[in-house]
């Protein structure tokens, strides 16, 4: 490095390039306000269809606080996640990890191994 380039000023960027990053930055907004708009309606939907229906939990502190924390990671109320982790458990239907046919044949498995 010589002594002439340390006293260079740094160089302006050229006005294309400011409308370029203007023109991004626009764009990044539209996208957030499209996406924020979408989530928006979704909840609007979800509170039309909902019932007020107030439901009261006892629960732990530390229950608490998973669900505020997730709800945070996903972006949605604590409520919206209440209600979509209580809709995919009553759509996973009744029947357990594992049927009874299973059980037997793991036993019977374990059975042959040890013999």
């Amino acid at each position: 490095m010589t002594v002439g380039d340390r006293d260079e000023t740094p160089r302006r960027p050229a006005r294309h390039d400011d409308a370029d990053v203007a023109a991004e930055v626009r764009a990044v907004r539209e996208e957030y306000a499209d996406e924020e708009a979408e989530t928006a309606e979704v909840e609007a939907a979800e509170n039309a269809a909902a019932l007020e229906v107030a439901l009261s939990l006892r629960i732990d502190r530390g229950l608490d606080g998973a669900l505020k924390r997730r709800a945070t990671q996903e972006q949605i109320s604590p409520s919206a996640l209440v209600r979509r982790l209580l809709r995919d458990a009553l759509r996973g239907g009744n029947e357990p990890v594992l049927t009874a046919r299973q059980v037997e044949e793991i036993a019977r498995r374990v059975m042959r191994e040890s013999a």
